[in-house]
């Protein structure tokens, strides 16, 4: 391998661990749009459907066991969470579509709230559509997906769980002809594990990409 070659890859590895190994700290929580905080750094957004696995990968990304919350319960996250990555990033953990225990008056309030957050926010810059990889894809992912979209929101599609089963045939094709039509969502599938810590390192590199840091 060329050494120039070589050695930039070690700088970008360095630079990785630099950012992700960074002070991160909860900033807010956000249940009300007049609750947002106002915000100067990049941030990307985390969301998927309810118990796809958002809090296990933020925790994984930063290197972190309790960052985020991790709850065996759907519907857990009832607000939008902000931390604050080495004062250059913030990561954005949303609240799961799908199902959750709560009442249908509680989801119509975070569905506002989210549509809110995605089309108001100048910082975000880009979202990650977190998508279980052991199912075929839902009538609610592909709807995300659309929205983003719709919304002119960069977004990337990134496959939790595929420690516990290969991704389902029909989701990977599905997906990937999403991709081909859908011009924000970016080509590349991440395929990720937060227990073995599969695709974080992309994940990573593609985080930093988004904020230009890379």
């Amino acid at each position: 391998m060329d050494l120039s070659l070589e050695q930039a890859k070690v700088a970008q590895s360095k630079a990785l661990l630099r950012l992700f190994q960074a002070d991160c700290r909860f900033v807010a929580g956000a249940a009300f749009a007049s609750q947002l905080p106002h915000n100067n750094l990049p941030e990307i957004a985390f969301v998927g459907r309810s118990n796809v696995g958002k809090s296990s990968i933020i925790n994984a990304l930063t290197f972190r066991k309790s960052l985020a919350r991790v709850s065996i319960s759907p519907g857990r996250t009832r607000q939008i969470n902000f931390f604050n990555l080495g004062n250059i990033l913030t990561l954005v953990d949303l609240p799961g579509y799908g199902y959750a225990a709560v009442s249908k008056q509680d989801l119509n309030t975070w569905k506002k709230l989210i549509t809110y957050y995605i089309q108001s926010r100048s910082a975000l810059r880009k979202v990650i559509l977190l998508v279980d990889c052991r199912h075929p894809l839902k009538e609610s992912d592909a709807g995300a997906m659309h929205f983003f979209q719709n919304a002119a929101i960069p977004f990337q599609v990134v496959l939790t769980k595929v420690d516990k089963e290969a991704p389902h045939k029909q989701l990977l094709e599905s997906l990937e002809k999403m991709a081909l039509t859908l011009s924000f969502c970016h080509p590349q599938i991440i395929r990720t594990s937060a227990k073995t810590k599969l695709g974080v390192d992309e994940l990573r590199l593609s985080i930093a990409e988004s904020i230009g840091i890379i």
